[in-house]
């Protein structure tokens, strides 16, 4: 992110919360221990949301990590509530915006967010941008920043002509968008953002709600000696430099393997394999 420098490889806390997002933790345990480990790690960018549970992840971040340490940055979003039934329903209207930002507030504990991301998009798939202007939702979001509510502003599930018109109301530092080795066409977002000094923050390297599934990304791990997740993560950092990774896990272990991506040097022929896939 250009108004601040975070280790590259952050912690996406989605996967604490029940199963589809919704609900307690499995294991209230495991969950804090994955999130104090992720810090003990050298993690110091977690990305949450208050439509996690809903409330669940950040009371959990609150919990295992408050007072939050020196240099830890947490990014949510806004843009989503949650129904009744755990249905994930768009919220995008100022006044619905100004009361999620006041949600995370309370759930962080927090007086201030470090960044907020306004989730857009949506499409048949639910997670791909859908063109249109933003300026009334974003501009919203510009006004809570004036108020130092929210250090700093983001964006997620958006197209190129999306950010350029958030840019011109107030300074973008990040976006998030559905990415990685098997799901691709942000390349030229990606290079474009990097000039600019912008992160850009792939979510569900993994896969997200379905595994990421390949058979090409199973041999070259295979030919490594490595688990597939932490191949997976290591292509995506050799991509650009200006690409920060959030993987989510509730598990302890799988938080250990994935964080070795970040000293995992691949090959240039399994790069080349690994491009290949899309």
């Amino acid at each position: 992110m250009n108004a601040f420098e975070v280790n590259r490889m952050g912690y996406g806390a989605m996967q604490l919360a029940g199963p589809g997002v919704f609900g307690p933790p499995r294991d209230h345990d495991e969950a804090i221990a994955v999130l104090r480990t992720a810090v003990e790690l050298g993690v110091d960018h977690i990305d949450t949301a208050d439509f996690y549970g809903p409330h669940i992840t950040n009371e959990l971040i609150r919990e295992a990590l408050s007072p939050y340490p020196d240099g830890l940055r947490i990014v949510t979003k806004v843009g989503s509530v949650r129904g009744e039934d755990g249905a994930w329903l768009h919220a995008r209207r100022p006044s619905q915006l100004r009361e999620q930002v006041q949600s995370n507030l309370r759930t962080l504990g927090v007086e201030a967010l470090d960044v907020v991301n306004l989730r857009v998009g949506g499409g048949p798939d639910g997670h791909s941008p859908v063109p249109g202007s933003i300026a009334e939702e974003f501009g919203a979001l510009a006004d809570l920043r004036r108020a130092g509510l929210i250090r700093h502003l983001g964006l997620s599930v958006v197209d190129e002509a999306q950010v350029a018109e958030a840019q011109d109301i107030a300074p973008v530092v990040t976006v998030q968008n559905w990415y990685n080795v098997a799901h691709r066409g942000d390349e030229k977002l990606i290079a474009t953002l990097g000039e600019q000094g912008i992160s850009y923050v792939p979510f569900w390297p993994l896969g997200g709600f379905s595994p990421l599934q390949s058979g090409v990304l199973d041999r070259v791990a295979a030919r490594l000696g490595q688990k597939r997740n932490p191949v997976a993560l290591a292509w995506l950092l050799h991509q650009a430099p200006n690409i920060l990774l959030i993987p989510g896990t509730s598990s302890v272990a799988h938080l250990r393997e994935n964080m070795a991506a970040a000293s995992l040097e691949l090959p240039a022929d399994a790069l080349a394999e690994l491009d290949d896939i899309f």
